[in-house]
């Protein structure tokens, strides 16, 4: 009988991107996976959070919801970024603590490591210098997420752990320019460049930054890996610790989508983070867990779900 089997759990985000392949999975092993939706619980308000806790009186709470976005988005809006999750973050884990819940799972990111951290990025170095200051204002909120749990965890004996993971891409990404991440925006704009029958595109920055890439649906699998067999407020890396070139992954995404034009940079865009690679050996070694899909195949699977949905793939709703 799966581990999941009869388990209430509510999912924050669980409409949106990495959310919805956690429920997925949930539900796959026999779980009753609760989504809350904004418009009748607003994150942001800690009686909503009460509220929520109650009507569903979850075992397990895995917080996904966040506000953010690409690096534009994170410029362009630092005030809204590092409210709203601020406000999420704190009343969703106090919320969970409150209803003596057996286990929350804070999704915590890799824009929380410092700018200038060591190469392969360890848990141990979380601390050692500021983040990167296109995304801080996100980065930040993580970092006191994960503080809040090991303050809880400390005085409570709450039960709170924190996946880290690196760059996430797959089907149900957000593909809206506004907002999409790396990948999703890469493919956009080569399948309409190729649509049109352009001569180039342009991409940000200097394609000299590095990225580490993980497919969502790996990403689910740890969450819930992570639920079942770790239970300190340590922080865990997930990822597959593959360092990526900007460069090289822009040049993968054109190849797989068609486009057959010239890649020309435009440096007065910002790089982002100028490296990012995890030891993941932390989830390997503690609950059994690696990433299973690799960069050729999860771009395959994320172009065909973009062709499939491709009039209305905005992402989904969080």
């Amino acid at each position: 009988m799966s581990e999941l089997a009869g388990r209430r759990v509510v999912v924050t985000g669980g409409a949106g991107f990495l959310g919805s392949h956690v429920v997925d999975r949930l539900r796959a092993g026999g779980a009753e996976a609760v989504v809350p939706r904004s418009a009748s619980f607003d994150l942001r308000d800690a009686a909503a959070c009460a509220r929520l806790m109650a009507e569903a009186r979850p075992s397990w709470v895995i917080h996904c919801a966040v506000d953010g976005g690409g690096i534009g988005y994170m410029r362009a809006h630092p005030a809204e970024v590092i409210r709203n999750n601020a406000l999420m973050n704190t009343n969703v884990l106090h919320a969970a603590w409150a209803a003596g819940v057996d286990c929350f799972v804070g999704v915590s990111s890799v824009c929380a490591y410092p700018r200038t951290a060591p190469i392969p990025m360890r848990e141990a170095d979380l601390f050692s210098g500021y983040p990167e200051p296109s995304n801080a204002a996100y980065g930040l909120t993580k970092r006191m997420l994960m503080e809040q749990g090991r303050a809880y965890h400390d005085q409570h004996g709450f039960n709170a752990v924190f996946p880290m993971p690196t760059n996430l891409y797959g089907p149900r990404d957000d593909f809206e320019p506004a907002r999409s991440h790396v990948v999703p925006a890469l493919m956009r704009k080569c399948l309409e460049a190729a649509d049109r029958g352009d001569d180039h595109i342009v991409a940000w920055g200097t394609g000299r930054a590095t990225r580490e890439l993980l497919y969502v649906e790996d990403c689910a699998d740890a969450i819930l890996a992570m639920a079942r067999r770790w239970s300190s407020p340590e922080p865990v890396n997930i990822g597959n610790g593959r360092e990526v070139p900007v460069r090289e992954l822009v040049e993968t995404v054109a190849a797989v989508c068609g486009f057959r034009g010239e890649i020309r940079w435009d440096t007065s865009k910002p790089d982002g983070q100028p490296r990012k690679c995890l030891d993941v050996s932390r989830a390997r070694e503690g609950f059994g867990w690696t990433a299973q899909v690799g960069l050729a195949e999860g771009l395959r699977r994320t172009l065909d779900w973009y062709r499939a949905h491709r009039d209305g793939a905005h992402g989904c709703a969080g």
